[in-house]
């Protein structure tokens, strides 16, 4: 019989993340998931730079999640350093291409 092909397809965000008001010192999950075939990458990006997570330094307070959501353990925000306060967007990737999800903003109230 005739049977069917899976065939590979570019990236799509299927959840795209929120806008955020935490309180500093306090965990965050930023949502973000994707389809495609095979199975895309995601990284994302703050204020247009790649967002380290502790798949770049294990001892990191944003964990990337299975899903693709972006973890963080607490909120970091200081005078000085505001490393987590900005805006964020997801990228989905895979060889056919890549998908951006909406801009989310992470405020620290």
């Amino acid at each position: 019989g005739s049977r069917l092909r899976q065939e590979d397809f570019p990236p799509r965000i299927v959840e795209h993340p929120s806008d955020l008001i935490v309180s500093k010192g306090e965990p965050a999950t930023l949502n973000c998931k994707a389809e495609g075939r095979p199975t895309p990458t995601i990284e994302w990006y703050k204020g247009g730079e790649r967002v380290e997570t502790d798949k770049d330094d294990p001892r990191s307070h944003r964990m990337l999640l299975p899903s693709g959501s972006l973890f963080f353990l607490r909120i970091v925000h200081g005078r000085k350093s505001r490393p987590d306060e900005g805006v964020y967007v997801c990228v989905a990737r895979n060889y056919l291409g890549e998908a951006v999800s909406h801009n989310a903003s992470l405020e620290v109230a």
